[in-house]
């Protein structure tokens, strides 16, 4: 049975984290701020993308806690709010692969 407290969890995790991951360009911006923490122009280089972009996706992921922030003067830098996020994505990664695989399996012994 199902009790409602992961009910909520579930709810919190779709609502937060998975919107959050809805899109490519933040998932990159995860991996490349595993990396080091970057300023917003570091970000736009790196993944050349425009400025605005960059700084619409960092909003969606500061509003719901995967990155933070540290000022120094005018530069803002960013960074993980936990390594754990770069755990999670690899293993998704990897069960993602294994999928693949399979289904390439699958079809080569169709064929």
């Amino acid at each position: 049975m199902i009790n409602q407290t992961l009910k909520q969890e579930i709810s919190e995790l779709e609502a937060d984290f998975c919107f959050a991951l809805s899109d490519p360009n933040r998932i990159l911006m995860l991996y490349a701020l595993s990396e080091k923490p970057l300023n917003v122009t570091e970000l736009t280089n790196e993944l050349g993308l425009n400025q605005p972009t960059t700084s619409r996706h960092l909003k969606v992921m500061r509003e719901r806690g995967l990155v933070q922030t540290v000022r120094t003067g005018t530069t803002v830098t960013y960074h993980l709010s936990d390594l754990r996020l770069i755990q999670a994505l690899d293993l998704l990664r990897s069960v993602m692969r294994d999928r693949l695989t399979e289904r390439a399996s699958l079809i080569n012994e169709i064929a």
